[in-house]
This record gives structure tokens, C-alpha cells and sequence, in this order.
């Protein structure tokens, strides 16, 4: 899942940290939301939910009315706001790959989400459902269920969940601890050749300026 490019979304600023937008992004977005709101109820329906999903995201229809019913937990049949916001901030930490911090700043809400029962449990087929949504690593959810001794019958509740997305998160950081590390090695590499490099053309010109002697 993307989020087009030059879309009004585009220009949104997600904290890096608590995956929030700040209080002139929110004004901004209620105003944009109020916009979208044609028929002046505070909600937007499906129809205009679809239609906002097209035109900033490449999400497909199917995956469109799956997000709109997770959304309308309630089954109203529309969505307000603080759903539109919360929405807006999932759409953000997806392309600034920041979900697993997301899911762990707001484990509650995204726990409540994936629980499309109402029962206060999630198990495997939840998490499959919305991977696209929340980019839920295969790998990792494999990892935790086994590492925990846990089966794929078996259903998180929400203390559970909530070591889930400690455990995703510090997967993320470690391998962004190692990328970094990757690549201040490489850039260690890169100079050490370009010294070496610079060594041997003041070596040549040394030995070219004595046998011209």
C-alpha cells in the first residue's frame, strides 16, 4: 500500500516518535475532512469514503471495503472524524515505515481494530486480514506465536498484544540498528579505498619524478 504521491496526504507531517500529526496538521485535516463531507453530517459514508481511499492510496476495492468496515465498528454504516484521523495516521506510518511503532504507540486502538468480533481476542486470520494495512511481518508474527509457545488456533488478548508490538518494535529497531551499522561500515570502507587510492597516485608521482631524475 502506497500513498499517492502529490495527494493531499502527501504534505502531512507523522511524528516519528508517537505517530501523530501535529495540531496544524489536525486543523488541516479537519478542514480537508469537512470538505470531503458533502452531505454536512460530520460523517462520511462509504461512498465517499471509497472515493477518498482511490484517490489518495493504490488500495484495491476489496481492500477499500475492508478498511471501511473496520473502521465502522459499530456497522452504522459511516465514520466519523476521530475514525478518519486514526486512519489518516495508519495511512502515514505506512509510508514512513514506522507501523510497528505505530502498533506500538497505539496498541489499544489498533487492538481494537483487529478484534472485528468484538470478543477481546485476535488470532492469526485477524492479522492476515489487515496485513496490508499494518505491514504485519509473516516472520515475525511466526517468531512470537513460537517463541511464546503459542498455536496458530490459539488468540492473543490484549496484553498479549501489547508484548506482540514490544517485540515488533524491537525487531524494527534492532534491524535498523544493523543497517546503520552496515552502512557506516561501508562508508568506513569507501574512505579507507579512497586513502589508499590517494597513497599510491602521491607514491607514483614520487617514484614517475625520481626516475625522471
Amino acid at each position: 500500500m502506497k500513498v499517492k504521491e502529490a495527494s493531499f496526504l502527501w504534505y502531512l507531517y507523522l511524528d516519528k516518535i508517537y505517530c501523530l500529526l501535529s495540531a496544524r496538521n489536525v486543523k488541516a485535516l479537519l478542514e480537508y475532512f469537512h470538505l470531503l463531507d458533502v452531505h454536512h453530517q460530520n460523517t462520511l459514508n462509504d461512498v465517499l469514503f471509497y472515493h477518498f481511499l482511490s484517490y489518495v492510496t493504490n488500495l484495491k476495492s476489496r481492500q477499500i471495503r475492508m478498511v471501511f468496515d473496520m473502521l465502522d465498528y459499530n456497522a452504522v454504516g459511516e465514520i466519523g472524524f476521530e475514525e478518519f484521523y486514526l486512519l489518516v495516521c495508519i495511512l502515514l506510518s505506512h509510508q514512513n515505515n514506522l507501523e510497528e511503532q505505530f502498533m506500538y504507540c497505539h496498541s489499544r486502538h489498533v487492538f481494537r481494530l483487529l478484534d472485528i468480533n468484538g470478543e477481546q481476542r485476535i488470532g492469526p486470520t485477524n492479522f492476515r486480514m489487515y496485513r496490508f494495512l499494518f505491514n504485519i511481518r509473516k516472520e515475525h508474527l511466526k517468531e512470537f506465536f513460537y517463541g511464546f509457545g503459542l498455536t496458530d488456533e490459539r488468540r492473543l488478548n490484549y496484553k498479549e498484544f501489547k508484548i506482540y508490538t514490544i517485540f515488533a518494535n524491537d525487531k524494527l529497531k534492532e534491524k535498523q540498528r544493523r543497517e546503520t551499522e552496515k552502512q557506516e561500515r561501508r562508508k568506513k570502507f569507501k574512505s579507507q579505498i579512497k586513502n589508499t587510492v590517494y597513497q599510491v597516485a602521491v607514491i607514483r608521482r614520487f617514484w614517475n619524478k625520481k626516475i625522471g631524475r
